[in-house]
Formats: C-alpha cells, structure tokens, sequence
C-alpha cells in the first residue's frame, strides 16, 4: 500500500478547502479576542477594585476558566446552555462554540488588562488623585495610556494562542482548519492534510509573533 498523493499535489488540488479553513480560524480567534477583551476588560476591573464580594467573583471566574480544559468548556456551553438559556434554543452550533471561545478568553485577557494596569506606577495615580482628577478620570487619561503598551503585545499573543485553540471548534463541525481534514478523509487522504494544516499553523503562529517582536520594540523606543 503506497503512501498516497504528496503534500504539494493534495495542497494544488484542494487549496481552496485549506484557504477556507484558514480563514475561518483566523475570523473565530478574532472574533473571540475582540469580544473576549471587552468582557476581559470589565472582570479586569471588578478584580482591580477593592469589593471583596466583586474580588470573589472575578478571582472565580478567571480560575475556573483557566482552570478547565477548553473543549469541556465548548461541551458544556453546547449541551448546558440551551437547556439553562431557553432563548438560546434554535441558535447554530457556531454560537454555542463561539460563545466558549469569548468566554475562555476573557479569562486571559482579563488578566492581561489587569497586570498592564498594574504595571503602571501607582505614584502616578495618587499624583493624579491629589490634583483633583476622579478615579475615572485618572484611570482613562493617566493609567490605561500607558498600560496599553505592555497590553497590545500580550493581546496580540493572546490571538497567536486563540488561533492554535480554534483547531478544537472542528470537534463540533466548525469550518476551521482542523475541520479540513474531516472534509478531505471522505478523498481517503489521512495523513497529507494532517502536514499541510501543521504548516498553515506554523506560519501563522511564526508571522504574527514576528509582528509581536516589532510590536514590543517600538513600544520599547517610544518609552
């Protein structure tokens, strides 16, 4: 039994099923960072502040979501969800996923929005304090300005990560890279898209940190 097709004739035949999947992997990474910050951002904040009822809660969340492995979570919100959010009923499994995506990448954003923040110098903050400016104030002209440059980069890495995470969305039939492969067994080819879809990752993970290392060294020229 021969090996089959090799990898350039299987990626000149069929790149149009690689080129979909790699474009729904970078759109399902995008679309759980960017709405993943916003809520990152928020339970950011309840862990900054000094509630310990809100402190409990946010420190709950992150742990829990950081915690347990991403497919479980993707299990639960596709089977639990409907059932404990009747109005979810109807919707595509495309949400459900997304919805474990955003949710597990709030927890590490939060974390990043939370030690950006930090990182600031809190003389900074109490110099803004005694010059009459408002926490809201101090924290939109004085604090977040500056923790933005240690926040981008790890945002940016935060993708890196999520792209490499979206291979689990295939498990649900999700039309990502991974789920390629699904497509492409009914050809009868096993182990050629398995490389192919190896080396999409790889540039793609290897370009954007590329674009990270520029990032973070003109962040670093402009301090």
């Amino acid at each position: 039994m021969g090996l089959g097709p090799g990898l350039f004739d299987v990626l000149q035949e069929y790149w149009p099923i690689f080129l979909k999947g790699t474009i729904g992997t970078l759109k399902y990474a995008a679309i759980a960072v960017s709405l993943g910050s916003v809520l990152g951002a928020f339970i950011a904040l309840i862990n900054l502040s000094k509630n310990k009822i809100a402190n409990t809660i946010g420190s709950v969340y992150v742990n829990v979501l950081r915690g347990t492995p991403l497919l479980v979570q993707m299990y639960i919100a596709y089977f639990f969800l409907p059932i404990a959010i009747p109005v979810l009923n109807g919707v595509t499994k495309e949400v459900y996923v997304l919805i474990a995506l955003i949710l597990n990448s709030s927890a590490y954003v939060s974390e990043i929005i939370r030690g950006g923040i930090n990182s600031v110098d809190k003389g900074q903050t109490e110099a803004a304090r005694s010059l009459g400016l408002t926490a809201s104030h101090t924290m939109t002209k004085i604090v977040l300005p500056q923790a933005v440059k240690n926040i981008l980069p790890a945002l940016a890495n935060e993708y890196i990560a999520m792209i490499k995470e979206t291979s689990l969305a295939g498990t649900f039939m999700l039309y990502e890279l991974m789920y390629t492969r699904t497509l492409l067994a009914n050809k009868f080819l096993v182990w050629q898209p398995l490389f192919i879809i190896a080396g999409i990752y790889l540039v793609l993970t290897l370009l954007l940190s590329w674009i990270v290392k520029i990032m973070e060294k003109r962040f670093a020229v402009s301090d």
